[in-house]
C-alpha cells in the first residue's frame, strides 16, 4: 500500500495526519481498505510510507486487531509511486503481488482481479474504472482480448471511458525490474516502458465504486458514501444510515443530521443545528442554528451560531464567532479566530 504522500490537496487537514490516516467515516481511511483486502483474503500488508511515517505503527501496530500482518517501509526521501513500490520488494514473499494506492475507495472485485491477472499469465494487471466524464483523466484503452494498448494523457476528446483506478497486480519479478535509488513514476515510467517491451499488460475493467479521496471534496463524499452504505466497507463503526455519531458526541434534539454525516467522539451539536454530508472531527463543536454542508470541520474547532459553512474545510483549533459564512471551496487554516463579523469568506483564511 502505497502512503507516503504528502497530501497537499487536502491542507490544511494534512497537516496534522497524513491522507490516508484521516477519519473517515469514523475510522482512519486505511481501516477501510485494510477491511476490503482481508475480506479477499490477503493477511499481510506492507505498508509504504514517508510523511509522518510514524503514525501509521503508532495506531496499527503490529495489525493483530485487524486480522492483518503489518509491516511499515519508510522512504528517506521521496521515490515517486514506482520507486516505492520497488523500494519495498525484498519484504515481498509471494509470486503474486497486489499494489494498492492508499487514498482510492473501490468496490473492486479483489479475487476476480487475480484470477484475470493469472488466467491470463500477465505481467501485470491493471484496475481499469469507467468515469462518466474521462476529459479530466489520462486514458487506458483495452483491446478485445483486454491487452492494455497504451496510456494516454488528458484529452478534450478521449478514446475511451477507461482510467487507471490505482490498484494493480505485478509478477514479483516485474518489480525487481524496477530502477532503485530514484524516483520513478509507474504510471509514466514504469507502464509505458513494460508495453514497449512487449510485456502482458492486462486491464481489469469494471464500473464498481471507485473515488479518489484527493480533495476536500472527494474527501467529504466518500466519508458520506461510507455512512449512507454507498461505498463498500467491513470497519464502518455503526449502522449505515443518514448519519454516524460516535460514543462520546452530544447531539441535541431539534438538531438535523442528514446526508451521511459523521459526528466525531466528545463533539457536541446544539439544537437547532443542521448538519448535511458534514464531517466533524473529534471534539468539535457547532452551536444552535449553524448550518454544515459538505464540509469537514477539524478537530476541536468551534462553529458559532447561526454560521453557514458550504464546501469547506475548517482546520483543526478554529473558531467562528457567530453569523460568519464559508463556502465554495473556503479553507480556514489552525488556530484561525474569526469573531462576530458576519464576513463571508470564498478562498483561504
Amino acid at each position: 500500500m502505497l502512503v507516503g504522500g504528502q497530501g497537499t490537496r487536502l491542507r490544511p487537514l494534512t497537516l496534522s495526519a497524513p491522507k490516508p490516516m484521516l477519519p473517515t467515516a469514523g475510522v482512519p481511511f486505511l481501516a477501510h481498505l485494510f477491511s476490503r483486502v482481508k475480506a479477499a483474503g490477503v493477511r499481510r500488508v506492507v505498508l509504504s510510507t514517508s510523511y509522518q511515517a510514524e503514525v501509521f505503527a503508532d495506531h496499527f501496530g503490529t495489525g493483530a486487531d485487524l486480522g492483518l500482518e503489518l509491516e511499515y517501509v519508510t522512504e528517506q526521501t521521496p521515490l515517486g509511486t514506482g520507486g516505492g513500490i520497488r523500494n519495498v520488494v525484498d519484504r515481498v514473499r509471494s509470486d503474486d503481488v497486489l499494489v494498492f494506492n492508499g487514498d482510492v475507495l473501490s468496490g473492486v472485485d479483489l479475487t476476480k482481479l487475480v484470477e484475470t491477472h493469472r488466467a491470463g499469465d500477465a505481467d501485470v494487471t491493471l484496475h481499469l474504472t469507467r468515469v462518466e466524464d474521462p476529459r479530466a483523466f489520462g486514458s487506458v484503452p483495452t483491446d478485445a482480448d483486454g491487452r492494455v494498448q497504451g496510456f494516454l494523457e488528458k484529452s478534450p476528446e478521449p478514446v475511451t471511458d477507461q482510467v487507471n483506478a490505482g490498484c494493480y497486480v505485478f509478477r514479483r519479478s516485474v518489480l525487481e525490474t524496477i530502477p532503485t535509488g530514484r524516483p520513478v513514476s509507474v504510471e509514466r515510467e514504469t507502464f509505458p516502458g513494460l508495453l514497449s517491451a512487449g510485456a502482458v499488460v492486462l486491464g481489469y475493467v469494471d464500473s464498481t465504486y471507485w473515488l479518489d479521496l484527493g480533495t476536500p471534496a472527494t474527501f467529504v463524499r466518500g466519508s458520506a458514501d461510507l455512512v449512507l452504505g454507498i461505498a463498500p466497507t467491513a470497519a464502518l463503526p455503526g449502522e449505515p444510515g443518514e448519519a454516524l455519531v460516535l460514543p462520546g458526541a452530544v447531539v441535541a434534539p431539534g438538531a438535523a443530521l442528514t446526508g451521511g454525516t459523521t459526528v466525531g467522539a466528545g463533539c457536541t451539536v446544539d439544537a437547532g443545528a443542521r448538519l448535511d454530508a458534514a464531517v466533524l472531527f473529534d471534539g468539535a463543536r457547532v452551536h444552535d442554528g449553524a448550518v454544515v454542508t459538505r464540509s469537514v470541520v477539524g478537530r476541536g474547532t468551534v462553529v458559532g451560531p447561526g454560521c453557514v459553512v458550504e464546501d469547506a474545510v475548517l482546520g483543526d483549533g478554529v473558531e467562528l464567532g457567530s453569523r460568519n459564512e464559508l463556502r465554495a471551496g473556503a479553507r480556514v487554516w489552525p488556530g484561525v479566530r474569526l469573531g462576530d463579523a458576519a464576513v463571508r469568506f470564498s478562498s483561504d483564511v
